[in-house]
């Protein structure tokens, strides 16, 4: 065995072969060893025939046995009006096909993704399939040979992706040689070329020939012959009617003598290798690959290929390819309307989540089997959707008991979502919330419920009447108001009493009403000078008249009299003084009316908020969470709660998302009983944020112990689920 890639071992062998006097070799060759077989073979005149890749070059001594797939390749892209894709190709084979597609495409705009498969590995690879889902490219073209071919189905198959969206070209001449029986459960759009016709009773014959064929040597079990041993076979035909020919032809090709040295310098070529170049080149037949000629470069040319597809069945001939005519298309396609009436005829996976009230197991549900031990909201919605479609169904719980979300590293979805991406799941019934994220990757019905994010907290512990309940009916600022204004009105009232003579009133003193007479009395005192005169006793009792006649002017509204009549008209007990002047009954007559309007209000109120127990809500909303650190609030991690704060812009909900990421211990729960518990236990420390609907079903269970705060964060909606280009979509 020689190594086609190393140069020295391919120098060696080919010189050895040429010393000994072959007439023409036939062999394999690498991209890193073709251009020296090239040059001798040129320089020598020693024909090489191969099966390997075919490559562009006008050696006329190199004859090529397999055809070349730039143009079927470009042919199919125009067939199915490629103008985005994704051309990965291994650099033995796929630069010759490479070039011409990039040619192509600065003309016609397109819009091509090369990659280069010998530079990826596994994990590589892995990582480029995520990207290319995330970016939506579902063209693929893969040139490669036929073993790396099937390993790249294999990892492809092995991510159980849904690959219903998917198209991929083959640009291998071996399609019926690939075990696709994994890749095809997963739905892909799969179009390839076969060389070699199975169908014709002569390449039969020669399969069950080699499959019986008895080779001591050969320690495994004989597989089926791929087109490689079908083009080295035809390889072998060729040169034996080329070697015939030349003997009916008396053509003498005889070595005789040294037949020199390869490396000489300058070299010196084989007189008879024309002779056999030119009989190799002129040999027609029907071999195991079809019509087998070769043009004046040695290429192949006149062949055919036939255009394969992976349908459900397995793989079936769409139409073939030729030279003359391009592509022909023969394939009849069945109308969607049969492909849905399948339905009937497998049973179809309904994933689903327990998740109460939408799917719950029944009480008893040990009595049963299938799908009567579910009950609920969403197991119901199946049967109707089951009923109404027209297929039977098996509810399965999702694995990780997660909804789904895709993994920032991995880049794999988990959940429900994760199974239909991955065609373990058929169906997804089950209160699954519609996203921009999720729709990229599955397909949504219109929604059966609309809803929002919510906020649950422990129900706060009911207050009971305190010694100051008294002043609950007013708020705070509504007392000191009061306090602010009955003090003003009272200064108002004592400034005003100063200013008016009508507040103030001459009164004698406490001494001159002990000593003088009633009034009566008064009245008869001598009020002219001459009745004073002639009054006996007179001059000695001048100046005790005069001090007993002197008035005393007082005011009833001083500060404290104020203080107390406002306080009287606002307690609606009154008082026993009352203003004289205009301006301090206008005084009065204001606060009396402001007083009746805030007494009547306050007695209105006192009864309800004496009777009723009041429950104090320590948060009223979501800005009410962001503002304080006291209480911790979370998430169910996995869902699309969780992506909503992930990928939000508001500033409150992203400073949210940052205080739930750094958060230790960790504040998101791996199912909706785990947050629900957990608000219980906390003694009003943990808020978990979940859909409405299923906060309000929990309030309304026993033991009632939690509430619903604040409005809706968003609006969304749960939808069912199926895989991308399902036919129950």
């Amino acid at each position: 065995m020689v190594d086609p890639g190393s140069s020295f071992s391919m120098t060696y062998a080919f010189c050895s072969q040429f010393s000994k006097g072959v007439y023409a070799i036939m062999g394999l060759y690498d991209r890193r060893t073709v251009n020296m077989l090239m040059s001798f073979c040129g320089s020598l005149h020693v024909c090489f025939v191969t099966p390997s890749f075919p490559v562009q070059t006008n050696n006329q001594f190199v004859l090529q046995l397999r055809p070349q797939l730039q143009e079927p390749v470009m042919a199919l892209l125009e067939h199915f009006c490629w103008t985005r894709f994704v051309y990965m190709y291994s650099a033995d084979s796929g630069l010759s096909v490479l070039q011409r597609i990039l040619d192509t495409a600065a003309e016609r705009s397109w819009q091509v993704t090369s990659v280069n498969l010998d530079t990826l590995t596994n994990p590589g690879f892995i990582k480029l399939l995520t990207d290319l889902d995330f970016k939506k490219d579902f063209q693929i073209v893969i040139d490669c040979e036929l073993e790396r071919l099937s390993s790249i189905l294999h990892l492809i198959a092995a991510q159980r992706r849904n690959l219903k969206n998917y198209h991929y070209i083959l640009a291998n001449l071996g399609f019926m040689d690939l075990n696709m029986t994994e890749f095809q459960k997963l739905g892909p759009n799969v179009t390839g070329l076969q060389l070699v016709n199975w169908s014709d009773p002569a390449v039969e014959k020669m399969d069950r020939d080699w499959l019986e064929f008895d080779s001591k040597d050969l320690k495994l079990a004989r597989r089926r012959l791929k087109y490689t041993g079908a083009l080295t076979y035809d390889g072998v035909i060729v040169m034996a009617t080329a070697f015939q020919n030349l003997r009916r032809q008396h053509i003498d090709i005889s070595r005789r003598g040294n037949a020199g040295e390869c490396l000489a310098n300058p070299p010196a070529p084989w007189g008879q290798g024309i002779d056999i170049q030119r009989a190799l080149q002129q040999v027609r037949l029907e071999g195991l690959t079809g019509r087998v000629q070769f043009d004046e470069r040695g290429h192949r040319t006149n062949y055919t290929l036939s255009v394969m597809e992976l349908s459900i069945t397995g793989p079936s001939k769409i139409g073939y390819w030729t030279e003359r005519r391009g592509y022909v298309n023969t394939a009849v396609y069945k109308p969607p309307l049969e492909e849905f009436h399948g339905l009937q005829n497998r049973t179809y996976v309904v994933t689903t989540i327990l998740e109460a009230p939408y799917m719950m197991l029944k009480k008893n549900h040990e009595q049963f089997e299938g799908n009567e031990r579910y009950e609920g909201y969403c197991a119901e919605l199946a049967a109707e959707i089951a009923k109404h479609v027209g297929f039977v169904y098996r509810l399965e719980l999702v694995g990780d008991g997660k909804y789904g979300a895709r993994d920032p590293d991995t880049k794999l979805w988990n959940g429900m979502v994760g199974e239909l991406v991955y065609g373990k799941a058929d169906v997804a019934v089950a209160p699954l919330t519609i996203t921009l994220v999720r729709e990229q990757v599955i397909d949504f019905t219109k929604p059966f419920m609309s809803l929002g994010i919510s906020i649950m907290i422990k129900k706060p512990i009911k207050s009971k009447p305190g010694v100051f309940s008294f002043l609950d009916p007013l708020a705070y600022e509504i007392w000191m108001c009061i306090v602010f204004a009955y003090i003003g009105v009272s200064v108002v009232l004592f400034l005003v009493s100063r200013f008016s003579p009508y507040e103030w009133q001459g009164e004698e003193s406490d001494d001159e009403d002990e000593t003088l007479p009633s009034s009566s009395s008064r009245r008869a005192l001598p009020t002219s000078s001459s009745e004073l005169d002639h009054s006996p006793g007179f001059p000695q009792n001048q100046n005790q008249h005069k001090e007993k006649e002197t008035l005393e002017h007082t005011n009833d509204f001083g500060i404290f009299n104020s203080l107390w009549f406002s306080l009287g008209a606002f307690m609606q007990q009154g008082c026993d003084i009352s203003p004289r002047s205009l301006s301090g009954r206008i005084v009065g007559g204001v606060w009396w009316f402001f007083t009746l309007i805030i007494i009547s209000s306050y007695t209105a109120n006192l009864a309800a908020f004496l009777t009723v127990e009041r429950m104090v809500s320590p948060i009223e909303g979501s800005e009410d969470l962001a503002k304080q650190t006291e209480i911790a609030y979370g998430t169910l991690d996995g869902g699309s709660t969780k992506e909503f704060f992930k990928r939000s812009k508001i500033a409150v909900f992203e400073k949210m998302w940052s205080y739930m990421r750094s958060a230790d211990p960790t504040v998101f729960v791996k199912s909706t009983p785990e947050g629900v518990m957990r608000v219980r236990k906390s003694k009003g420390k943990y808020a978990y944020l979940l859909e409405s609907s299923m906060n309000e079903y929990i309030e309304q269970r026993k033991p009632c112990d939690t509430m619903k705060v604040g409005g809706n964060l968003d609006s969304k909606g749960y939808g069912v689920a199926t895989p991308k280009g399902s036919a129950l979509r």
